[in-house]
């Protein structure tokens, strides 16, 4: 993970993160102990990570030449804050049992409540605070991207695509909560893919690598042919990252991946690889597959059917297939891509495999 990698850059932006929670920690001070759990909910979000997020705003400010300065690295770190807002709220909407291998904060929340016994239902006040915590980043963004120290015009350039960001993830949000209610009962497949994409592109794909590029790139004054071209690089990769990450909801190891396997079925998530299974798979494979998702009480032997199914149908390789294309689309469009850097070509050559690699 040489990108990750260059230039000390993870261990500058926990840096900056923890200088950030160290203020705030000052703010709520004056509303006593009981915004300890809150801000510790904040704080193990924030900790540790691959810091995709960060890398790809801070290599579009230096891919179009922008200095290697802690101010970058700060405008960076806003993009692992806007991360944590958004996991914060989506392992509520999805009723996330476990987050990086330890309980999410929803349920940390529940548990607290009813160590102390207090009244009320312990799930709404653990909804609720988590909730809070989440609103709580989205304000700790904007406040940390603003106040980084970054030129003012770089802000101004940057602004626009960073306001477009934090408004497409919300959209992208109701979006995925608006498939798994109307269903997809009535629709073929080419129907079936093209909302799992739209939702993958608003909800995840953007937010991940496009738009952090592009901010960083926006920054630095980027020329609008290459502006194109780091758009195509960020949408194709943006893509073929979370149909990757669609993938390790099923297969991936929950040792590395830090939830349960088959967490996404249980969750009933609507994917490119289960849109695939349902069309691909024989009468009965597709049944299983379909009374798999969405239940919540799915056990191990259950889910490794369906991942037989997965494999068996050629749903699993028709989506490898198409992350492969977007890597390679991606891959294509940066070895074109005009005025960059030699080190940020470089970087954003090596992130590709970074985000498209068959294990986490």
């Amino acid at each position: 993970m040489q990108a990750l990698d260059r230039v000390d850059l993870r261990p500058r932006v926990q840096q900056a993160l923890d200088e950030q929670l160290a203020r705030q920690r000052a703010v709520l001070d004056e509303l006593g102990p009981p915004m300890t759990p809150l801000l510790e909910a904040i704080t193990e979000l924030l900790s540790g990570g691959k810091r995709l997020r960060a890398t790809f705003l801070y290599w579009g400010w230096r891919a179009l030449g922008g200095p290697d300065d802690e101010a970058a690295v700060r405008a960076a770190s806003a993009m692992e804050i806007f991360q944590a807002a958004a996991l914060l709220h989506d392992d509520v909407m999805d009723h996330s049992d476990l987050r990086r291998g330890h309980p999410t904060a929803h349920r940390r929340f529940a548990s607290h409540h009813r160590e102390h016994r207090w009244s009320g239902d312990p799930d709404s006040f653990g909804h609720a605070a988590a909730i809070l915590a989440g609103d709580l980043c989205l304000n700790w963004t904007d406040e940390v991207f603003t106040t980084s120290g970054l030129p003012q015009a770089a802000l101004n350039r940057a602004r626009p695509e960073f306001d477009r960001m934090r408004t497409q993830l919300m959209g992208g949000q109701f979006l995925d909560m608006l498939e798994g209610a109307r269903g997809w009962r009535d629709l073929d497949l080419e129907q079936r893919l093209e909302r799992c994409l739209t939702v993958i592109r608003y909800k995840s794909a953007r937010y991940s690598v496009q738009q952090p590029l592009l901010i960083g790139a926006d920054a630095a004054q980027v020329d609008a042919r290459t502006r194109r071209s780091l758009g195509r690089y960020g949408a194709d990769l943006g893509e073929a990252f979370q149909l990757r990450d669609d993938v390790l909801g099923v297969f991936g190891d929950p040792e590395q991946t830090g939830k349960p396997a088959g967490d996404d079925l249980r969750e009933g998530k609507h994917t490119v690889l289960v849109a695939h299974a349902l069309a691909l798979a024989d009468a009965a494979g597709a049944q299983l597959v379909e009374g798999a998702l969405g239940d919540p009480d799915l056990d191990e032997d259950a889910v490794d059917r369906v991942r037989e199914v997965l494999v068996g149908s050629g749903a699993l390789e028709r989506t490898e297939q198409m992350v492969d294309r977007g890597a390679e689309r991606a891959l294509a469009e940066i070895s074109g891509a005009p005025d960059l850097t030699q080190e940020g070509r470089e970087a954003l050559t090596e992130l590709v495999a970074v985000c498209t690699q068959r294990s986490t």
